[in-house]
């Protein structure tokens, strides 16, 4: 569904005569979402927003999705904002319409995701009188937004959400929560247009990095004996992917991605060692600690990364950090030359200098530092049992689709858990933005919403969530959703009958005692998918896995969700312990 440029025209500018014409709030704030270009909404209704559905109901250019839940619309615009890199919007009422999309918000917070959220209120009467469905929408959220709004006059509708988008998409990005009261959404006000430009005095993320700060990094980088690329997130979020390749390109350092950065450089790649931290490669984590020049890029240096800070300190190196953000810059490392900026326009400063100097990397230096990384290499710390026929491994499964999948148009959600970890370390992410996964809250149920998101951005591409029983079941009635608007993913479904993760921390640091990790009453997913008018699978033999994604896959058209019964025992290794350094890894059932 496009937006036709007369649409765009009316949204931007007033009546041509001169005379502003007088909207109601509900039809400035739609005029808006098309100013901004929004095709789709994900939302849910409810009294205090039914006059901004009527808004949405006379026009025909912007595509509202009706969810069954509030967090899944969250979850789905979330999704979208993912892979698309645009602003995801989602529209809830007041009271249980807002908290219900509270994880979804807290989950885009936690990963810089730019999205917009606009909430019902009761009229600005009744606020703070406790009104039916009434709750306090800004202090709710304030701590899981970049920033809110409260709209108590229509005629501030227009500028507050030109700031909305604005805020959300630049700087670091995040969720922006606009609450709008009923009476707001009804009464008229002069539409003079929507701004073309908006500025705020308090808010002006810096772009460019430091010059002299650049050149610091440039140095350091340059007389490294044992350099270290380790990127995160904002390399995705701040499009910087090809400036990233580029720089491996010209110095051959290694590189290493977070769980949020997977993408940003080729996993197929030599100098790529894998994902780094708690369920990290030997390679990665090795290379981080014993390093001499860190270079970070748009990461964090989060508690999943680096275990013990104090271990991480142990070791004497030199730290370069870039990041948009200022206050994510020695907020748990002290870093030695920070750099303020965002990715992009740091990185391709970095590399323009390097092609100015005639000053190069040692090559002897770099040969003996990627011996030892060959070394750690050859220990194949993902290895497993993939020979067994009695029963089948979930490592297993994430190759093969890998296998199948690694020249097509492919998108890869995930839930939260053990299935989590396997499709990050086994699917070898070459694309940027093609895996889409809850990082920082770890938020169990965004694997169906997000697949959702995504078909309907990407109806060519192939969309599969990879999920466990406990995660599904948290947002699975948005199968229903899939139907109605006619998106068909493919749910790969690790069934171990575990909270896997729990189970797997329980057996680890509490002696085995499984205490309600098991799932002791699941549902016939094959009935219950077959019953959201889906196609449903149950795959138990290692034999038939290949077949079973062969056939899903032939099934373009249909949203199929696969029940693979996979090895309840089966562990995530390497594992690094709460509390300890990201050297001191578990690599496999004999190390408990």
């Amino acid at each position: 569904m496009k937006i036709n440029s007369a649409e765009i025209n009316s949204a931007a500018v007033a009546d041509a005569v001169g005379q502003a014409p007088e909207l109601m709030g509900s039809e400035v704030l739609v005029k808006a979402l098309q100013a901004e270009g929004v095709q789709q909404i994900w939302g849910y209704p409810g009294g205090a927003v039914l006059y901004i559905y009527d808004a949405l109901y006379k026009q025909d250019t912007i595509q509202h999705v009706l969810v069954r839940h509030e967090q899944a619309a969250v979850h789905a615009a979330d999704g979208f904002a993912r892979a698309t890199g645009e602003v995801g919007v989602a529209l809830v009422t007041s009271g249980p319409g807002l908290t219900n999309a509270v994880t979804g918000i807290a989950t885009a917070y936690m990963d810089s995701i730019p999205m917009v959220i606009i909430s019902g209120q009761v009229p600005t009467a009744a606020i703070g009188l406790d009104a039916f469905q009434e709750c306090d929408t800004v202090g709710i959220t304030r701590p899981i937004v970049k920033h809110n709004f409260l709209v108590k006059d229509p005629a501030d509708l227009a500028l507050t959400m030109k700031k909305a988008f604005h805020i959300a998409r630049s700087g670091r990005p995040g969720p922006v929560v606009v609450d709008v009261p009923k009476d707001v959404s009804f009464k008229k006000t002069p539409y003079t247009g929507y701004p073309e430009t908006v500025e705020m005095r308090s808010y002006n993320p810096v772009r460019k990095g430091h010059g002299g700060q650049i050149r610091k990094a440039l140095q350091l980088l340059l007389t490294a004996k044992r350099p270290y690329i380790y990127t995160g997130g904002g390399v995705l979020l701040g499009e910087a992917v090809a400036e990233l390749r580029e720089l491996v390109d010209l110095l051959g350092y290694p590189v290493t991605n977070t769980l949020m950065g997977l993408g940003a450089f080729p996993a197929s790649d030599k100098r790529f060692l894998g994902m780094l931290g708690m369920h990290g490669t030997i390679e990665a984590n090795n290379a981080m600690q014993n390093s001499d020049v860190l270079l970070a890029v748009g990461a964090r240096f989060d508690d999943r990364v680096i275990g013990n800070p104090k271990h991480f300190a142990q070791n004497d190196r030199k730290i370069i950090h870039i990041d948009v953000d200022p206050s994510s810059i020695s907020k748990r490392v002290k870093v030695d030359v920070p750099i303020v900026g965002d990715c992009k326009e740091v990185l391709r400063e970095l590399i323009n200098m390097i092609k100015d100097t005639q000053q190069r990397v040692d090559a002897s230096d770099l040969a003996a530092w990627w011996s030892t990384i060959e070394e750690w290499r050859s220990r194949d710390c993902l290895k497993y049992d993939d020979t067994n026929t009695d029963v089948i491994k979930p490592q297993k499964v994430i190759q093969t689709l890998w296998d199948m999948t690694k020249d097509a148009d492919a998108y890869i959600t995930s839930d939260v858990g053990q299935h989590q970890m396997w499709a990050a370390q086994y699917y070898g992410f070459d694309k940027p933005r093609r895996w889409i996964n809850s990082g920082g809250l770890g938020t169990m149920g965004v694997g169906i919403p997000y697949a959702m998101g995504i078909k309907l951005a990407k109806p060519d591409a192939e969309v599969f969530c990879v999920t466990g029983e406990g995660s599904v079941q948290m947002c699975i009635q948005e199968l229903s959703t899939c139907l109605q608007y006619n998106t068909p993913i493919k749910v790969i479904s690790l069934n171990n009958r575990y909270l896997g993760m729990v189970r797997q921390w329980q057996e680890v640091e509490y002696a085995g005692r499984y205490s309600s990790s098991y799932m002791d009453a699941l549902p016939n997913f094959v009935k219950l998918a077959e019953a959201y008018g889906h196609v449903g699978m149950l795959i138990e033999r290692p034999q038939d896995v290949e077949g079973a994604l062969h056939e899903a896959r032939k099934l373009k058209d249909r949203t199929v969700f696969m029940d693979f019964r996979t090895d309840p025992t089966e562990n995530v290794f390497p594992m690094v312990q709460a509390g300890k350094g990201i050297t001191e890894m578990l690599l496999g059932s004999e190390d408990l």
